[in-house]
């Protein structure tokens, strides 16, 4: 893993572009001229793709490609070797089948861009990275992001939940504040906050909340005590289970994706949609998210379920393809049965 130091600096502006700006103090000519900028600077409005299309441009003097499937990754194929790299706006994952070509072309970035290598990626976004050579796998915890978190909202030392929702509850408007007074007890509450909070922590390594936060996330504009309730037993089941890990490579198995729906216990009535890909043991894309349309059957709703399911499929398979030019087999697994009923 390495990092760009200055990354949005080293991209430059279009003659089209006509920036001005006054110079700093302590400059020759200060308020008396203006200064045209030549290359991007902190703060502009296109920063960040001006940064972008000089890494593009430098990747591809290198002999690198990218994929289509995500702007983000690139890739060399050189002989029998891949090289594949994974940006995230001045930090680079670099990643390949030959440790010799990953240093060379790591010395040939630092002739573009002066980085700095940080070795082993064991950190990335606050994702805790850890390798098992004897038993040639990977995993991803949030453990330290999730001891934070419970440390903020003082939930450290709350007793553990085996769930991280009361089955078989609905959460409701009803249960949002129907006098002043209990909204102003509410104000109290960092609703939101938490909320953003399992969010991240939802999106990043753990799909087992992911329903649980998009349900109770619908009642950002106006909590009540019970939708605050669950929320502090979500963080409480957490805190029983922070050292949980997604792991790669206990199995070896191509892409294989699960399909599941529930159509009649939202208030809202629309059904919801999830969906799980695993690749070699480990989840690598997963949702659970409520459907635009209010279907009128249960097979109405299945076939919009299996219409998503279906589509992140074809993103997986092609970015597979991309990298290692041999498609993977997906394999469609029966949908568990759903909640409807039928």
């Amino acid at each position: 893993m390495f990092d760009f130091i200055g990354a949005y600096l080293n991209g430059e502006l279009n003659e089209d572009e006509k920036i001005y700006i006054q110079p700093p103090p302590g400059y020759e000519g200060q308020g008396e001229n203006v200064l045209r900028l030549r290359k991007s600077l902190y703060r502009l409005k296109q920063v960040g793709h001006k940064w972008y299309e000089a890494l593009v441009h430098a990747h591809i003097d290198l002999g690198f490609h990218v994929t289509q499937a995500d702007p983000d990754v690139f890739y060399l194929r050189m002989e029998i070797h891949i090289i594949i790299l994974i940006i995230h706006v001045d930090d680079c994952v670099i990643t390949g089948s030959s440790a010799t070509l990953m240093a060379k072309y790591k010395v040939r970035f630092n002739m573009c861009y002066v980085l700095t290598d940080l070795g082993p990626v064991s950190w990335l976004l606050g994702l805790k990275v850890t390798r098992n050579h004897e038993n040639r796998t990977i995993s991803l915890s949030q453990t330290t992001y999730i001891n934070t978190m419970l440390d903020h909202f003082t939930l450290l030392d709350a007793k553990p939940f085996h769930s991280p929702m009361v089955p078989r509850i609905i959460y409701s408007k009803n249960d949002s504040p129907s006098s002043p007074q209990e909204a102003a007890c509410m104000e109290k509450a960092l609703y939101r906050e938490a909320i953003g909070s399992l969010m991240y922590a939802s999106i990043a390594t753990r799909p087992d909340i992911s329903f649980t936060v998009t349900v109770l996330s619908q009642f950002l504009d106006n909590p009540g005590e019970v939708h605050w309730e669950a929320v502090k037993r979500i963080m409480r089941y957490l805190s029983g289970t922070k050292d949980y890990a997604l792991t790669y490579g206990d199995e070896c198995h191509n892409l294989l994706g699960y399909s599941d729906t529930d159509g009649t216990t939202q208030e809202h009535r629309h059904a919801i949609s999830g969906y799980t890909f695993l690749i070699d043991g480990g989840i690598v894309s997963w949702s659970s998210r409520k459907q635009e349309l209010i279907t009128l059957s249960t097979a109405e709703v299945k076939y919009v379920a299996a219409t998503h399911t279906a589509k992140e499929a074809l993103w997986l398979r092609r970015l597979l393809f991309e990298l290692f030019l041999l498609p993977p087999r997906w394999q469609p697994t029966k949908s568990c049965r759903s909640h409807d009923s039928e």
